[in-house]
């Protein structure tokens, strides 16, 4: 049994089954892959796959068990390497974020400001991606600290915790009849054209239970990722737009006004997240204390090596 045997065990899971593809994940051959999946079979005694021909089609009930083993056993092998990096190189290395386009442009620019000053020689990279690319990101090891306010609670792996909570808001131009309603309310804005986030995305969930709570079918006349391209496509006049309160900054938008509706939506908190079982470098750590003091280094490990729930 080796390592290379492993990461095919769990790269062959992640594609699907499909060895072409782990062949080019992997930087080698289908025959190569083949290979190691029966070596290993044979030093085991059992077989992994469910077999039809020579495509594989599952895992056998002994497969599904190791993969689980798999999985620890490279996360192990992954946490050895930094903590080796960690004792000989504390304030180098590379640290990889995972969020999506709101907390990357609203949330995170002066904790990246203040992290780079504090760890220049540490490679920061901010990964844009949906909230569940963002999940599969941190389950894959390709991130090692996800941001986003859906999906992050999904996961057992994973060790979830509020970040900031913060309202959706409704944007108009200036001159919009909206504009000046003294009390907003769903009716009044559901007599428009509706442009909000993609489903999935910034509490898009809490704007549609809203409306259906209050019986009205709104017409979403357009759909984006990120509160940028619906302020533009309301400044166009093309609908009312409703974002995510801290996207909107009047210095930016002159010609936009943004109107309370706190008591129209609930509250939304983004969280932060990371693998269960991973270790983080101590730059890592201070990355998540500069997004929210209260997460100190001491609390996060508890979290992070709290059985899941």
């Amino acid at each position: 049994m080796n390592f290379q045997q492993l990461r095919i065990i769990r790269e062959t899971v992640r594609r699907n089954f499909n060895l072409t593809e782990v062949a080019n994940a992997l930087f080698t051959s289908q025959s190569s892959v083949s290979k190691h999946i029966k070596d290993l079979e044979d030093e085991l005694g059992v077989e992994l796959f469910v077999r039809k021909g020579k495509r594989l089609l599952g895992l056998t009930e002994p497969g599904r068990e190791l993969v689980g083993i798999v999985d620890r056993i490279l996360l192990d092998a992954q946490n050895i390497k930094k903590l080796g990096d960690q004792f000989s190189n504390r304030d180098q290395g590379h640290l990889s974020v995972a969020t999506t386009h709101t907390q990357a442009r609203y949330a995170l620019p002066k904790v990246v400001t203040e992290f780079k000053k504090q760890f220049p020689k540490v490679n920061l990279v901010l990964h844009e991606a949906s909230p569940t690319e963002i999940l599969s990101m941190l389950l894959s090891g390709q991130a090692d600290i996800g941001i986003a306010t859906e999906a992050l609670l999904d996961a057992p792996e994973l060790a979830a915790f509020p970040y900031y909570s913060w309202y959706h808001g409704v944007v108009v131009p200036t001159e919009h009849p909206l504009a000046r309603e003294k009390k907003l309310s769903l009716t009044a804005i559901a007599e428009y054209p509706l442009i909000t986030y993609q489903k999935g995305f910034t509490g898009r969930g809490r704007i549609d239970v809203a409306f259906a709570a209050a019986g009205l079918e709104p017409d979403i006349a357009m759909t984006a990722l990120d509160a940028d391209v619906i302020k533009a496509y309301v400044e166009l006049g093309l609908g009312v737009g409703i974002i995510a309160s801290m996207a909107f900054e009047p210095s930016h938008d002159p010609q936009l006004k943004l109107l309370d509706a706190r008591h129209l939506f609930d509250k939304n908190t983004s969280r932060i997240a990371v693998r269960r079982g991973a270790y983080l470098r101590g730059y890592a750590f201070r990355f998540i204390e500069l997004c929210s003091p209260e997460l100190t280094e001491a609390k996060i490990k508890a979290l992070i090596d709290a059985p899941a729930e």
